[in-house]
């Protein structure tokens, strides 16, 4: 083959495709290439609950292979999201596991990774239905970081980030709307982008929920995003479009930029680690030459629970309800899912009233947030998460300690979740790591639309800072 398995494993997808360009591999090469890691260590991670080995092995010899910018890279797909035809699709529920529910269509996003050459091993593991901050579904049992096993990957997309992190995968599918790509990936030391509102077609127009994937370098997460970015007809929002390719960023100088640090939270401190890296990546942009200043939008700290915004929270855990019921040709019972899902459900339902003035307010209040931008910053440096990746035990979903872990999902939360109502793009990076070798993200906030200055800064602390060389414990 010319190369053994563990060259591949430190290779990004960028890498990978331009051996089967170069015809250095074939596509089954590669595809082979990433199977025998998944074989090795998923029995440990638990980051892929669906292999699709063999589907993978047609899909690599087909004539029909596209011929797109990653032809014959090895990918997955989180359970959750894009679908492609004809997979398995749980959302990590135990009733659609035991229905062996399949995808019935090609969705967008699904498409696209498909038309890139992206070939599919599996699918990834996550919290039922994504509403939790760690990866421990009852249906498939809990995903290990392979910084250390007893910890946390974060979620909801810690299978992907597991897989990708261990080397298994280069890249993988990955979604956020509360913080789901940017947490996990802070927990598990890669880059993680969520994209404008609007940049990544979706089929169901959510809010606050966006798409793409994670990988270890920020020229894969910018080559994926020119393969999959773009609307389709429909579509609710609309994101500007790029005045070049977000590739074509990587290297470029960002000039001098202001930008904004925000190191508190409403409910506390922040862990001295996550202080540390933070203020650690303010002194690395200042020594790039950009202005640091203490500041930050003030309306981060209004109340996000307890007022009106309360019940425009609460009708997401209804409305999944109603799409698993969907989907199972039937309504949705309590023994369908588990018991921190439901009790969600539970929370009285909201009014017209209330539900009209939660509308108003989170307008009202985006317009407080996103005017910080247009009074002369151009990023916000934050925290990713407050604390290092959390030990899975104290993550566990206990009956009668349900709404501790609510509670502690929302904190997770914090620095993330606003900028999925907001639409805004934003990126984790992987700048720190604890003394005991846990990776820290911090997280850059740009207006919305500007994908392309967050590729800029973030290849540029890449080159100053590079962290691809790092590699957890249990790697391939």
């Amino acid at each position: 083959m010319g190369l053994n398995i563990d060259e591949l494993s430190t290779m990004d997808a960028v890498a990978q495709a331009e051996l089967v360009r170069r015809r250095v591999l074939t596509p089954l090469e590669l595809v082979d290439a990433a199977i025998a890691p998944i074989e090795r260590l998923n029995p440990t991670i638990n980051a892929v609950i669906t292999p699709l080995f063999e589907d993978a092995r047609k899909a690599a010899v087909s004539p029909d292979l596209p011929d797109g910018p990653f032809r014959g890279v090895p990918f997955l797909l989180k359970d959750l999201g894009a679908m492609q035809k004809g997979q398995p699709y749980y959302l990590g529920n135990r009733a659609l596991r035991d229905a062996d529910f399949r995808s019935p269509f090609d969705t967008p996003l699904g498409a696209r990774f498909r038309a890139a050459g992206l070939i599919t091993l599996g699918k990834t593991n996550l919290p039922e239905l994504g509403q939790q901050t760690t990866t421990q579904p009852l249906a498939f049992g809990a995903t290990h970081n392979p910084w250390a096993l007893d910890r946390s990957t974060g979620g909801s997309s810690g299978g992907s980030c597991a897989a990708v992190a261990a080397g298994m995968v280069p890249m993988a599918h990955a979604n956020d709307g509360g913080g789901s790509i940017r947490i996990p990936a802070a927990w598990c030391g890669l880059v993680g982008l969520k994209p404008s509102r609007g940049r990544v077609s979706d089929p169901l127009d959510m809010l606050t929920i966006t798409e793409l994937a994670v990988s270890h370098t920020v020229r894969d997460v910018a080559a994926v995003l020119d393969a999959v970015c773009g609307s389709e007809p429909g579509d609710l929002f609309l994101a500007p479009p790029p005045a070049r390719s977000y590739r074509a960023e990587i290297g470029v100088n960002p000039g001098k930029l202001r930008i904004g640090v925000m190191t508190r939270t409403s409910f506390g401190e922040i862990h001295p680690q996550c202080l540390a890296a933070t203020t650690g990546a303010a002194k690395l942009l200042e020594s790039l030459g950009h202005g640091i200043e203490d500041s930050h939008p003030e309306a981060l700290f209004e109340s996000r629970l307890g007022g009106p915004e309360t019940s425009a929270l609460n009708r997401v855990n209804v409305m999944l309800i109603r799409l698993l019921g969907e989907i199972l040709g039937r309504p949705a019972t309590r023994e369908d899912v588990e018991p921190y899902l439901w009790s969600m459900t539970e929370l009285p339902p909201a009014t017209a009233d209330e539900y009209i003035a939660a509308e108003i307010w989170l307008h009202r209040w985006r317009r407080r947030v996103v005017h910080w931008w247009s009074a002369g910053f151009d990023l916000l440096l934050t925290p990713t998460v407050w604390e290092p990746p959390a030990t899975l035990e104290s993550m566990m979903a206990v009956e009668g300690k349900l709404a501790e872990l609510s509670e502690k999902c929302i904190r997770h939360c914090f620095f993330t979740s606003s900028f999925n109502v907001t639409g805004q793009p934003a990126i984790s990076l992987p700048l720190h790591w604890t003394r005991e070798g846990l990776p820290v993200g911090v997280q850059l906030v740009a207006a919305i639309g500007r994908e392309d200055l967050l590729i800029r800064i973030a290849s540029q602390l890449e080159q100053a800072q590079p962290w691809v060389s790092r590699r957890p414990p249990l790697h391939a």
